[in-house]
């Protein structure tokens, strides 16, 4: 289903979202590109998202405005790094709830932690 910035935003605060979208960069192979991200303070603040997702706090403001752009700053758990992603160009495929942080650690023991580096790839292509 797709959603808009605002909706996108609430969805990503308490969830991992499982998006599809299309690329920016029309240029890429292939043109549309699967994530699995957050915006939860909470998961990404606690032990659990700074060792298992490696997150870390901005150390600085963005260059520009993202919402203006139509894109919204997320927390690729894949890539472990900030995205900016296409609000207009997103299908959110699932979410999984991040509370009780018990469901989190579920979900990344049985799915993500067994991941190797080229099932990650095979998933964000696919």
């Amino acid at each position: 289903m797709a959603v808009g910035l605002q909706n996108l935003a609430k969805i990503c605060s308490t969830n991992i979202v499982e998006l599809k979208f299309v690329r920016r960069n029309k240029l890429r192979i292939p043109p549309t590109r699967r994530m699995l991200c957050t915006l939860d303070s909470i998961l990404l603040n606690s032990d659990a998202g700074k060792n298992l997702l490696n997150f870390r706090a901005p150390t600085k403001p963005p260059r520009y405005n993202a919402a203006a752009r139509g894109l919204l700053t997320v927390w690729d758990i894949i890539m472990q790094d900030y995205r900016n992603i296409p609000a207009d160009a997103v299908e959110v495929v699932s979410a999984i709830p991040t509370r009780p942080l018990a469901s989190f650690l579920k979900f990344f023991n049985q799915r993500l932690s067994k991941m190797s580096a080229m099932e990650k790839l095979a998933f964000m292509e696919k």
